[in-house]
């Protein structure tokens, strides 16, 4: 599958544990998968398509072949980008030699998932196509909204199990205004489900997301904005800068409130080099070049009030 081998445990069929191995990756990635299955031990080809949730659906006919026994089953996985035209399960459509076919969708499942990293760029897991893009772009004000708001915090199936009831008390804790009980909670829920999940799960990043706007809301715009820019620099190299920008808003925010002008300086250089490569390439910072302006002028400002604070 993508160059890499998925063997059977024993007393399984392998059409099972190719499914179980996409629906795996499809809830890791947060992400729909469209694969082209070639299953030339049973002469198929098939194409399906795994929803984010677990759930399966058959693209089309599939279409039957010549089999050859020596290559029983091939798998060609593409992330989508945007979300699955549909959740329910389809059953294979007929063929023209009206059998079965071997790979008709199994229902959705909660898969036990001990620890899957995305990797960082879609051809080293075999990814041919659109790269996924898990979230789109957020800011410290998308985070704010969430957190007061009703809406879903928990983005994947295994999330749910493991990640509801501390959510809960995370963003009652900001609600309430007891930041410091909410950091450490936070801090905390973020290291374990990092040990469970991987550290570029998306249930992760979107924890760490939640850490840095905490640590904004607790006066400590340093640890805010470095926060932002490590989420922004590893959603960069993962998804691209689309993906990306959402963070490096949250750590210009974060950036603005930095009142010591070394420490300013410091983080600004670090912000500007990365907003100006996402600048570089399509995508919203690419479009509106006014806010990294803005960033380099403050630059200028903080070069001179650093320049006066050091004279005797």
């Amino acid at each position: 599958m993508g160059g890499v081998s998925v063997v059977a445990a024993p007393g399984e069929e392998i059409q099972q544990a190719v499914l179980n191995h996409l629906q795996r990756l499809a809830i890791s990635l947060g992400a729909p998968i469209r694969t082209t299955i070639h299953d030339d031990r049973a002469g198929w080809v098939v194409s399906l398509e795994v929803s984010a949730n677990g759930s399966s659906r058959v693209l089309g006919q599939p279409v039957r072949v010549t089999a050859v026994p020596e290559e029983p089953v091939t798998v060609e996985p593409a992330v989508l980008a945007g979300p699955s035209a549909a959740g329910a399960v389809l059953p294979a459509g007929p063929s023209t030699s009206g059998a079965a076919h071997p790979f008709t969708p199994a229902p959705a499942i909660d898969l036990p998932v001990s620890r899957v990293d995305v990797p960082p760029t879609g051809t080293e897991a075999g990814l041919h196509t659109t790269p996924p893009t898990p979230a789109g772009p957020r800011g410290f004000d998308a985070v704010a909204e969430e957190v007061l708001g009703d809406g879903p915090l928990i983005e994947t199936v295994e999330g749910a199990d493991l990640l509801t009831e501390p959510m809960r008390q995370i963003c009652e804790a900001v609600r309430t205004g007891r930041i410091e009980a909410a950091a450490d909670l936070a801090d905390r829920t973020v290291t374990g489900a990092t040990a469970a999940l991987g550290l570029r799960h998306p249930e992760v990043l979107h924890l760490r997301e939640l850490v840095a706007y905490i640590a904004y809301l607790a006066d400590d715009p340093v640890r805010a904005c470095g926060l932002s820019l490590d989420l922004a620099r590893l959603r960069r190299r993962a998804w691209g800068a689309e993906v990306a920008h959402g963070n490096v808003q949250s750590a210009a925010t974060a950036w603005r409130a930095v009142r010591d002008p070394e420490e300013g300086l410091r983080l600004g250089r670090d912000l500007i080099d990365l907003w100006t490569d996402l600048a570089a390439e399509p995508g919203p910072a690419a479009e509106d070049p006014r806010p990294l302006e803005s960033a380099r002028a403050r630059m200028v400002r903080l070069a001179d009030r650093a320049a006066r604070a050091r004279q005797p």
